[in-house]
């Protein structure tokens, strides 16, 4: 038979880890050495301080007012933002670019019975897609002993939908608004098609995961949990797969940093890309 190409990657050293104690652990570093951590606080307004005083020391050393949706305010020197699925608006919200801007997309994992995770012994991934550099469906052994594989990538209507029928007005009209979403849609119009169907139909995702492994049947799996990317997209319909780190210019423009994309594997090089981000904002904030 004349050579196909690769169909998998089979990773046989990759490790697995608990990401929420690794992010927890992050955390208590960052309390130790002197931060602070708000949660549950919505950013609505970026601005500088109207009444301080340019020979008070505080309003030289933090003239920027971060404000909350509650009216809560925090004064900065420097800003750095990691905002994921609201970056853009962050961005925007500050005085920035809204490019690149964020569309959703949901991943459904499916999750093998417990009976059948013998069937996979380690990490599989698909040999990515240039033109739709999705994640593409793959077989995630989990700390617990459970095995995870997918996900699919369908267009979400709402940047935190995490179930397959959320809708948010706003979320929706922001997305088929942008020009570059009909652009990425057009030229991908089968490819979506094909993703939306698998969404809907248990089947469908079998018959791609017996692919790589033919023993699967639809009687071997469950619906598992979903996920939404935040997937960064130009108004040329193109997919942005590289990290974007950008501030803009004026008092705030010039005191901000924003990390607008953080593709996978993020997570895995967290502590590469805080290095990086570190130098950055050193360059940038002359620090």
């Amino acid at each position: 038979k004349p050579f196909q190409g690769l169909m998998a990657l089979d990773s046989p050293y990759t490790g697995i880890v608990d990401y929420k104690q690794v992010a927890q652990s992050y955390a208590k570093d960052f309390q130790e050495a002197g931060g602070t951590i708000l949660t549950d606080f919505e950013v609505t307004n970026v601005e500088m301080a109207k009444e301080s005083s340019p020979e008070s020391e505080d309003g030289l050393k933090y003239p920027v007012i971060v404000r909350n949706k509650k009216g809560e305010e925090i004064s900065c020197g420097h800003i750095l933002t990691c905002a994921g699925l609201h970056s853009d608006r962050l961005s925007e919200i500050s005085g920035c670019s809204p490019e690149p801007r964020i569309v959703p997309f949901r991943g459904d994992y499916l999750v093998l019975k417990p009976e059948k995770c013998y069937l996979v012994k380690g990490n599989i991934y698909p040999v990515p897609n240039p033109r739709f550099p999705f994640l593409g469906v793959h077989f995630t052994p989990r700390m617990d002993g459970s095995v995870w594989l997918g996900p699919n990538a369908v267009l979400a209507f709402k940047r935190e939908g995490y179930k397959l029928l959320d809708f948010s007005t706003g979320d929706f009209l922001d997305a088929v608004t942008y020009s570059g979403l009909w652009k990425l849609v057009l030229r991908n119009v089968s490819h979506g098609l094909g993703e939306l169907y698998r969404a809907f139909s248990l089947s469908a995702q079998v018959k791609q995961l017996q692919k790589f492994i033919p023993e699967v049947t639809t009687n071997d799996v469950v619906r598992g949990p979903s996920g939404v990317r935040a997937q960064a997209l130009d108004s040329d319909g193109n997919l942005v797969d590289d990290f974007v780190f950008d501030g803009g210019s004026g008092n705030i423009g010039s005191r901000i940093l924003h990390v607008r994309n953080a593709p996978s594997p993020a997570a895995t090089s967290s502590l590469a890309i805080a290095a990086v981000i570190a130098d950055e904002a050193e360059q940038r904030f002359q620090l």
